[in-house]
């Protein structure tokens, strides 16, 4: 790999990793995250163990895994998986994966592959994300590759070919794995649609050739499906502003939504390891004209992520409750809808604004999963 044309946005490698890790260990955050993790514990004992690491992989394995596996405990009914049979053998992949909450997403991904003995991927994220020289640090540790975000036409062209460059040749040469979201930024309505821009990012980098480029990139669509959605209220909060005007996101807002998708409860979590495409799929798509080539791609890997989204009853009850339903449907008991409700109504509850409004929101995030069924 050409370390330098890539250097301001690929992860840590070689000597960057350990002073990276002691970093890490010395910043004083540190303490408030040893109480959570390791709670009754002097932090100097996790600071030191961290700075005992000398690599990317040590800390993922031994800090982050437990790390994850924590916030799964703490704050979920557990979290399950299928379709791991799909990544056999040591071939690297394109993970393409629906996107709910801005952190767990890809953790999840990475915690389930590494169980499983699978090498952990490098994960696309938006360098608005990166607020400070700890986040970057703890981000490049846990291989990141930072997908600079511009308004300018210029910049965005030139970051987008440095970045499809990156993806094809960590991919191509079975380095590494690597995942991105199918949209900038989370689905906020509950409806996962690949954006036909990302397609077209990662052909920049092709030889032009529709069916071999994207066969190359082994493109594996992964659904991730959490029975509370994370940031629920914040997500529908957004969505009623934006009916009324241009949303504006306020300073440390990406922040607070890492650390409620962090914290809140989600109930049950799937992860769903969908089919590649296949070559012949590709060349079904090639056959269209140039636009629709990537149309067609999209909807595949649209019809992918859906087909293995796990429906749970919360999204059951919501469609229920806003198409006036009140026969309680074979699929959930009288209880679990008195506690979605309870569940509701509590989000809501302090909302300054029209409450019915906000409430059909709320209730359509989850209400929507059922439609994709």
């Amino acid at each position: 790999m050409t370390g330098d044309k890539f250097k301001d946005i690929r992860p840590y490698i070689g000597d960057e990793e350990a002073p990276a890790l002691k970093r890490i260990a010395f910043h004083p955050l540190l303490k408030d995250i040893s109480a959570y993790l390791y709670p009754g514990k002097n932090p100097d004992e996790l600071r030191s163990f961290i700075s005992s690491l000398k690599s990317v992989d040590e800390f993922q394995g031994k800090v982050m895994l437990f790390a994850i596996k924590k916030i799964v405990s703490d704050t979920s009914k557990g979290l399950t998986y299928s379709g791991i049979e799909n990544l056999t053998g040591e071939k690297k992949h394109l993970y393409i994966s629906n996107h709910r909450d801005i952190l767990l997403d890809s953790a999840l991904i990475q915690v389930i592959l590494r169980i499983n003995n699978i090498e952990t991927s490098e994960l696309a994220i938006g360098d608005n994300l990166i607020t400070d020289s700890f986040i970057e640090d703890v981000a490049r540790s846990n291989k990141m590759i930072k997908v600079i975000r511009s308004t300018n036409p210029r910049e965005i062209y030139n970051s987008s070919m440095v970045l499809s460059e990156y993806i094809r040749e960590s991919i191509s040469s079975q380095r590494s794995s690597v995942w991105i979201a199918q949209r900038n930024g989370r689905t906020k309505d509950g409806i996962d649609i690949t954006e036909q821009g990302l397609l077209k990012m990662l052909d920049m980098s092709g030889s032009g050739e529709f069916i071999s480029d994207f066969d190359e990139l082994s493109i594996v669509p992964v659904s991730i499906s959490y029975e509370y959605e994370p940031c629920d209220f914040l997500k529908a909060k957004e969505l009623y502003v934006s009916k009324r005007t241009r949303y504006k996101k306020s300073p440390g807002e990406d922040l607070n939504s890492i650390l409620t998708g962090i914290m809140q409860y989600k109930g049950k979590i799937h992860i769903n390891f969908c089919n590649p495409i296949t070559a012949a799929e590709l060349e079904a798509c090639s056959l269209k004209a140039k636009n629709e080539r990537f149309k067609s791609l999209s909807e595949i890997v649209d019809s992918r992520i859906n087909s293995g989204y796990k429906v749970w009853n919360t999204s059951r009850i919501a469609s229920d409750i806003l198409s006036n339903i009140n026969d309680i449907s074979s699929s959930y008991s009288v209880e679990e809808r008195a506690n979605f409700e309870e569940y509701c109504e509590f989000k809501i509850s302090g909302f300054e604004g029209d409450k019915e409004e906000i409430k059909k929101i709320f209730l359509s995030i989850y209400a929507n999963a059922v439609k994709s069924e």
